[in-house]
């Protein structure tokens, strides 16, 4: 009943969450005269997340033989199999899984609508997917979101971590943050800034080795899945005599070891702190940019436009 009591609030959100249900009651009504419905869509949605009858019940807050009858009764009207048991449990069929995707966008647009109306107006909703470095992850982007997320408790990220451009140029996110001199033609964004490069180690090991050259130190770096990072031609320009001791598939493994105090690394300006000291001046000549990008059909989704503008701001300010 309060799902109705709510209809009232925003536009947006009552349009919204009813094309989340009607678009499969449509597509049920042409093979069978039952109609699908929210409480169809959340008992799915319950079981898909629990995947046994127990967590599903608790999910529900009915008992487990509430659970069991209504999804007979739900498979019986529809004349299919909504889930295969197992010993694991119940694994949903791929119409199941379907399902269960529109009813978590119905129960987005629900939520909406209830902060809309506590809030007294529209609210920033939907899932946006953003990707990035695991040290941009670690050195930018949480310090960034946590200054602002807060404020919008309907919008939903979903995090990635990678060291290319594939996830937006095949849709598999929305936002990237980039460190790169020359982000893509077919993406659009802003540049937030330089990043430098500088050797450091932690402050025991630069004790332990005040006078040492260089090329004598224990160095940790990228391994070959990062080639043409930065680092590694400076390296290769500079110490072509060095074989780096620890080999790390990403800079925040890199920063980790070095903080453990196991040898020395050139990193990025915004992983310095933390007991991490420089040993000489930036790398001239092999620094990078911040880029914040996004594709250009993105900028039609204000949840896209409204998180790149808060991240553009806030990541800005933190290297200020």
């Amino acid at each position: 009943m309060y799902v109705h009591d709510l209809w009232w609030g925003d536009t947006h959100y009552r349009l919204a969450l009813t094309q989340s249900i009607l678009a499969f009651a449509h597509m049920f009504n042409a093979v069978t005269h039952y109609q699908i419905d929210y409480a169809d869509l959340s008992l799915i949605l319950a079981l898909v997340r629990g995947g046994t009858l127990a967590r599903a019940a608790a999910l529900l807050r009915v008992d487990v033989s509430t659970v069991f009858r209504a999804v007979r009764r739900l498979e019986a009207a529809l004349g299919q199999t909504l889930f295969e048991k197992s010993r694991a449990g119940y694994l949903p069929t791929g119409l199941a899984s379907n399902l269960a995707k529109q009813a978590e966008r119905a129960e987005q647009a629900l939520e909406a609508a209830r902060i809309g109306v506590e809030q007294g107006g529209e609210v920033i909703s939907g899932t946006v997917r953003l990707t990035c470095t695991d040290s941009v992850l670690q050195g930018l982007l949480l310090p960034a979101l946590a200054q602002f997320m807060p404020a919008y408790p309907a919008l939903t990220l979903e995090l990635s971590t990678s060291n290319d451009f594939a996830n937006l140029s095949r849709r598999d996110a929305d936002i990237a943050l980039r460190l790169t001199k020359a982000p893509p033609a077919h993406l659009v964004g802003r540049c937030l800034g330089p990043v430098t490069y500088q050797v450091c180690a932690s402050a025991d090991y630069a004790l332990q080795h005040p006078c040492h050259d260089w090329a004598d130190l224990a160095w940790i770096a990228p391994d070959d899945f990062l080639p043409d990072h930065p680092t590694v031609i400076w390296r290769r320009e500079h110490l072509p005599g060095v074989r780096p001791r620890y080999r790390c598939n990403s800079m925040q493994s890199v920063t980790e070891l070095v903080r453990a105090g196991l040898g020395v690394a050139a990193l990025p300006d915004f992983l310095m702190g933390d007991g991490l000291q420089p040993l000489g001046p930036a790398l001239a000549g092999h620094d990078t940019a911040l880029w914040l990008l996004t594709r250009p059909d993105c900028r039609a989704l204000r949840s896209v436009v409204t998180l790149f503008d808060e991240l553009g701001r806030h990541v800005r300010w933190l290297r200020s």
